[in-house]
């Protein structure tokens, strides 16, 4: 039913077309293809839209998830001392202990349940989906699911939220859904974010009425709180959805809901509520060293906001309608469904984050593991140096708040020159740490009024166009208190994403893992030394003098349009017996993996490579696209990288391609740090068992 109603939908659009085409509407095909750029930086977010508008969002202080992240935020007791990493980090920038621990509550809070209005943006893409993808369906335990609490982590490689219990019916006082319910007890306290009084929400449309029929009847419609309420999904937060008017009250029926596939997937379905996403939907994971027993039921101190969602299946999330085999040879009905293959090519633990804003370019990456970010700004000192210019210098920089202006040396606001990691995996991000964090909100739905004006989502056609923040802080609220929370942000992850280490692990599961022959420890030493450092390892020896690998265009790494000529050179040193030398002596030496990010930041050519070229050549971020703003013009200025031969994936056939370059061409390398707890590996989870 739902492939030939898709395919149905597809083919009258497709029709109404050609139909428009062959009666000289040409024009509207235009309006469909060109953006009406006169909307540009003219439309408000909801929060600029209530009544009264909202300005800001505080950042909440409450320290409810401190058990997570290894309990490194936790208040001494009994005078015992701040976590190590916390008094590193106060000691570094000047402040207290105290202050530090605050600013990265705040910072771990931001992560964990700011989803910045982009619960508008999701509950759209209900309708644009024809069904296919409903987070509040994700979020529901229905008996008629193939999936729920009880087994969300395994089948859908989603955290379970502790201090929930799955549904065994639909509870009328939420509108008939099977959602999870949350636990009263001393071990868990009502969840603070929730609270509309310490967080009040953004007043607009159907929020604040008075309902009509049903067990809900004559109570108002809560407005609730800008954080949400917990969904028992980690990363998931619920909101009263404003368009759910009395019209939309009389229509609703949950058990059609769950049912009836004319009911759910009616494009016009108003659901009483809207589901938003934040950070930690996408990265929230086990600890590796203290995983729970049971992964359907974890505790807080199992969890870690920093080693990425490594067993999401985005085929099951994005096309809810799925369920287990019942014969395991015999694919089930959705696996016949054209839209659920194209989700099917995303392994385990991997999503193509150009998905939404579509460059048509099929590009599943790893959920990015957040480690080692004090060291990282090591090698950021020495190759990570960006030209910034236009409305690149919009973005925020560790100088513009208090907390994080101990790094203000990183960025010259004069030259408009930024030292700085760049977080995706083609190395595009490269406008500093926080203007690659803000992009992040927008590329989960963030200020959708605008972001969605410069593209058309999932199946593209209209000319991409930049989303500008300057009309991001001009016109919505929610970006504004996004921008002002990152520092924090940056500060929780400087103090909480320490290596997960072996030596770390209980002792009973220490000693399962055998170890290793000191002969082979030293073995492998010396291979990592000779042939893997030079992309792999923070410490790396002083380039000879003379050499040109680190002086004169290729200073600070040479970044723009010479960085092919200094990666060269920097190459063919690194093959040489000199450079081997002192590369062993690093490696065999005390503390080599002390402040040791696993990698250098350097984006290396994929013809060299010779891995998947798909994500080097992704075109979200060039000049004029949809992430302009949060490129480099160093990176819109690289090189091209040399020719490639690609191969045919149903003949095997070869034939010659050859990047064009702007940026596109390039791979950051990834980091190894506590690489032995996150297999499948590789860019895309394609190697290795995911369970």
């Amino acid at each position: 039913m739902a492939v030939r109603r898709i395919l149905k939908w597809t083919l009258a659009v497709l029709g109404g077309l050609v139909l428009l085409v062959v009666a000289g509407g040409g024009y509207l095909v235009y309006g469909l293809i060109v953006p009406d750029s006169s909307k540009f930086g003219t439309v408000l977010d909801e929060a600029m839209m209530a009544d009264p508008p909202r300005q800001n969002f505080n950042a909440a202080d409450d320290p409810y998830y401190v058990e997570m992240d290894k309990g490194v935020l936790k208040k001494p007791e009994n005078s015992q001392p701040y976590s190590p990493e916390i008094v590193k980090l106060a000691k570094l920038i000047g402040v207290d202990n105290e202050t530090v621990r605050q600013h990265a509550i705040k910072g771990q809070n931001t992560w964990t349940v700011w989803t910045g209005g982009n619960d508008r943006f999701w509950d759209g893409m209900n309708k644009s989906t024809v069904g296919t993808f409903d987070l509040l369906k994700v979020i529901s335990s229905h008996e008629n699911q193939g999936y729920g609490r009880r087994n969300r982590w395994h089948y859908l490689g989603l955290v379970n939220e502790p201090c929930f219990t799955e549904p065994d019916g639909p509870d009328e006082n939420r509108f008939g859904l099977w959602l999870d319910n949350r636990v009263k007890s001393a071990e868990c306290p009502d969840d603070p974010f929730a609270d509309d009084k310490k967080y009040p929400g953004v007043k607009i449309g159907a929020r604040g009425r008075k309902l009509k029929s049903g067990k809900n009847k004559d109570k108002v419609f809560p407005v609730g709180s800008y954080y949400g309420e917990p969904t028992g999904v980690m990363g998931l937060r619920l909101f009263t959805n404003p368009e759910f008017d009395e019209d939309a009250e009389k229509h609703w029926d949950a058990d059609k809901y769950y049912n009836d596939p004319d009911f759910y997937n009616d494009a016009d379905l108003v659901r009483p509520y809207r589901v938003g996403m934040s950070c930690g939907f996408c990265h929230t994971g086990p600890n590796p060293v203290n995983p729970p027993s049971n992964p359907e039921e974890p505790e807080w101190a199992n969890l870690n906001s920093n080693p990425g969602a490594q067993y999401y299946w985005v085929d099951r999330i994005f096309f809810w309608n799925t369920r287990p085999r019942e014969d395991p040879a015999k694919p089930a009905e959705h696996e016949h469904n054209v839209i659920f293959q194209l989700l099917h090519t995303n392994p385990p633990g991997a999503l193509d984050t150009s998905l939404i804003s579509t460059d048509y370019i099929n590009n599943p990456r790893t959920m990015n593991a957040v480690y080692n970010l004090l060291a990282r700004l090591g090698p950021t000192k020495r190759w990570g140096k960006e030209k910034l210019t236009g409305g690149e210098l919009d973005n925020k920089q560790f100088q513009d708040y208090p907390q994080t202006e101990a790094f203000s040396d990183f960025w010259n606001k004069v030259s408009g020159e930024i030292k700085t990691a760049r977080v995706l995996k083609d190395g595009s991000d490269s406008v500093g740490i926080l203007g690659a964090l803000n992009r992040v909100y927008l590329n989960i739905g963030l200020f959708s009024e605008e972001w969605l004006l410069h593209f058309r989502p999932v199946i593209g056609g209209r000319k991409i166009s930049p989303i500008k923040i300057r009309d991001a802080v001009k016109n919505s609220a929610y970006w504004r208190s996004t921008e002002d929370q990152t520092a924090d942000m940056a500060i929780f992850f400087l103090v909480t994403a320490t290596p997960d280490r072996l030596d770390d692990l209980e002792k009973e599961r220490r000693e399962k893992h055998q170890q290793a022959p000191p002969e082979k420890v030293y073995r492998g030493k010396v291979v990592f030394a000779e042939n893997c450092a030079a992309c792999h390892s923070s410490h790396i020896p002083p380039a000879p003098k003379g050499s040109g690998i680190d002086e004169g265009i290729c200073a600070d790494g040479g970044n723009g349009a010479n960085y092919r000529q200094c990666w060269d050179r920097y190459w063919s040193w690194v093959q040489t017996d000199g450079f081997k030398a002192e590369m062993r002596k690093m490696v065999l030496a005390e503390g080599f993996l002390d402040d040791n990010f696993l990698s250098t930041e350097k984006r290396i050519p994929v013809d060299l490579l010779q891995t998947n070229a798909c994500g080097p050549i992704a075109t979200n971020a060039l000049d004029g696209d949809i992430w302009d703003n949060f490129s480099s013009t160093s990176y819109k200025a690289l090189p091209p990288v040399k020719e490639l031969t690609v191969h045919h994936p149903v003949s095997g056939g070869v034939s010659p391609f050859q990047p064009l370059g702007s940026g596109r061409g390039y791979t950051r390398p990834a980091s190894l740090v506590s690489v032995w707890s996150t297999a499948p590996f590789l860019l895309n989870n394609s190697v290795g068992h995911v369970d």
